[in-house]
């Protein structure tokens, strides 16, 4: 079956940086969408970030771009969220997501997505 296991979260002060991991299996990687969503506590789960299909191509939710760069490794079936500069709002579980939308809006929406995991913390504090 599908699985998605995210790490990497934990505690940091702001403008600290911190990386985090999703490895996934069964399904082939490279054809699947892959996406970063955080949920703070009260508020409903955002897009961060996603590559988007076999090329590879990111998009990133404004309120993070120039601070979160997302990449892949296809040969370990891992995505990655590097995030740096973090800053209190972004204290938030994050979820990482596996779908196949061949429309670049859907893919940055949670419609594009229907495997996920279990997610992991990420607390910026001052």
């Amino acid at each position: 079956q599908v699985q998605l296991v995210e790490s990497g979260g934990g505690l940091v002060q702001a403008g600290d940086s911190l990386r985090l991991s999703c490895a996934t299996s069964g399904r082939t990687f490279s054809n699947y969408n892959m996406g970063w969503f955080r949920q703070a506590p009260g508020k409903e789960r955002e897009f961060v970030a996603a590559i988007i299909g076999s090329g590879g191509s990111t998009r990133y939710a404004d309120s993070v771009k120039g601070r979160f760069t997302m990449s892949r490794d296809v040969a370990k079936n891992t995505v990655y969220l590097q995030m740096n500069s973090l800053k209190l709002e972004d204290t938030a579980v994050y979820y990482c997501a596996q779908g196949r939308s061949y429309n670049w809006v859907i893919a940055t929406t949670l419609a594009g997505y229907d495997y996920w995991g279990q997610g992991t913390q990420v607390t910026v504090s001052s």
